[in-house]
């Protein structure tokens, strides 16, 4: 049911000519992505995907669009015929491959390894091992980048206030 969802709210997201409505079957869309998480037993990595994406940043996507008011801006009503001839041999090309995987048995053997080496894959426990064992120095460097961009942002805010 989940896939349904999220195949149907995807298609419906490219599909409409409306950015607020796009936006909002992204967020129906990642809220059954989380269901997804939820079913392959890992419930704080659906928390976290439901807080972090369809939370806020769908939010800010949502005051992007807003206050950009892209409703008056003229839209190209026709692209030219070499988007859909490239959109579509890019389509054949994606079945073709994807049944090449399918027929080369790859994608079971993916599948099978995958559940026997993720039993634990969502819970906070082996998480948390992970984050603080095997990946703690990308961990100590994405905090580091992250308490930069901070700093940077409180000083250019502090310039703009400064100069007003």
């Amino acid at each position: 049911m989940f896939s349904i969802v999220a195949i149907a709210s995807a298609i419906m997201m490219i599909l409409h000519r409306n950015p607020i409505y796009s936006a909002l079957f992204l967020i129906v869309t990642l809220f059954a992505l989380a269901g997804h998480f939820v079913l392959l037993n890992a419930p704080f990595i659906a928390a976290v995907h439901i807080i972090v994406y369809a939370g806020a940043i769908m939010v800010l996507f949502l005051f992007v669009i807003m206050l950009l008011d892209l409703q008056s801006a003229p839209l190209r009503e026709k692209r030219g015929r070499i988007f859909q001839v490239m959109g579509l041999l890019l389509a054949v090309l994606l079945l073709v491959e994807l049944g090449l995987i399918l027929k080369s048995g790859a994608a079971v053997s993916i599948a099978e390894a995958s559940t026997e080496a993720g039993t634990r894959v969502g819970d906070t426990e082996s998480i948390g091992r992970l984050l603080f064992t095997k990946y703690l120095f990308p961990f100590e460097v994405a905090s580091v980048l992250l308490l930069s961009a901070i700093i940077g942002s409180v000083i250019l805010a502090k310039r703009k206030l400064k100069n007003s």
